[in-house]
């Protein structure tokens, strides 16, 4: 598996810059194509419809607002991506909210990065579930850049939380063309006797054997926690020097209503370095 297709949603923030930077330069990597995608924030549906109506000038200058933030994310994507080697890229305008327009294109791409809700920065066009959402209805693995701190790598150091689940088979998965480019990958296991079926005799050496068949250099531990494993991971990503934490997202989704498993939620709320999540 590689990326070919890489989506990234740009807004008019700081961060956004942050985002194109590194989906800019993994697709470089992977000789893929990238697609930064801006959204308006109105739905597709009142389009569809046909319930806009030019007729009325409030609504008209709020829909050019909306476009020309759209417009401006744009400009910053085009901008930051020139000052990489990246060959082959496009941006787009999505007239619709985060959830819907860039969960509908990251059905045609091979990886989706996305930034963690700021509740200091309320954007019109992404509701606080935006993260939650496209990891659970997008059907692609997702990159979630946190909206604070520096990260000069993402990858060369990842941390898989592993729980022999099938949602963090999947994210080992489709993290594999990260993982094969990181200079050492940590598997930390927590509470084995939990699932003692799972992870069978000695717990993280079947899927240490897995990742380095594919030419993976691997470091498993494991690890018994009374507290949040949640927590646990973020303490144990910080006490490892990790730049990117690999997990399966759990719980079930309601249109626009999350229910995410404790450790997932937690990470959404709470992470410190990008998380690659899977579900």
């Amino acid at each position: 598996m590689t990326y070919k297709t890489i989506l990234v949603h740009i807004d008019e923030t700081e961060r956004s810059d942050l985002r194109v930077r590194f989906a800019a330069q993994l697709a470089a990597k992977e000789e893929g194509h990238l697609i930064g995608t801006a959204v308006t924030g109105v739905s597709r549906f009142i389009y569809q419809d046909g319930n806009i109506s030019a007729s009325d000038p409030n609504l008209m200058v709020h829909l050019q607002f909306l476009r020309e933030r759209a417009e401006k994310a744009v400009a910053g994507f085009e901008r930051v991506v020139g000052q990489t080697s990246l060959q082959s890229f496009e941006s787009v305008i999505a007239n619709d909210e985060a959830g819907g327009g860039i969960g509908l294109q990251a059905r045609y791409s091979d990886l989706v990065v996305i930034g963690q809700t700021n509740p200091d920065e309320p954007s019109p066009s992404v509701l606080p579930d935006f993260p939650e959402y496209i990891v659970m209805n997008a059907g692609r693995p997702a990159v979630i850049i946190p909206y604070a701190g520096d990260f000069p790598s993402i990858g060369k150091r990842p941390l898989i939380s592993w729980d022999a689940s099938r949602e963090a088979t999947r994210a080992v998965t489709d993290a594999l063309p990260l993982l094969k480019r990181a200079e050492l990958v940590q598997v930390a296991i927590f509470n084995p006797k939990k699932n003692p079926g799972a992870h069978g005799e000695q717990p993280g050496a079947d899927i240490a054997l897995y990742l380095a068949r594919h030419g993976v250099k691997v470091e498993v531990s494991v690890h018994t926690t009374h507290t949040d494993v949640g927590n646990a991971l973020l303490s144990l990503s910080h006490d490892l020097d990790s730049d990117l934490l690999v997990m399966g997202g759990y719980g079930h989704s309601r249109f626009r209503e999350m229910i995410m498993g404790g450790v997932t939620r937690t990470l959404l709320e709470s992470m410190t370095i990008p998380v690659f999540m899977s579900h």
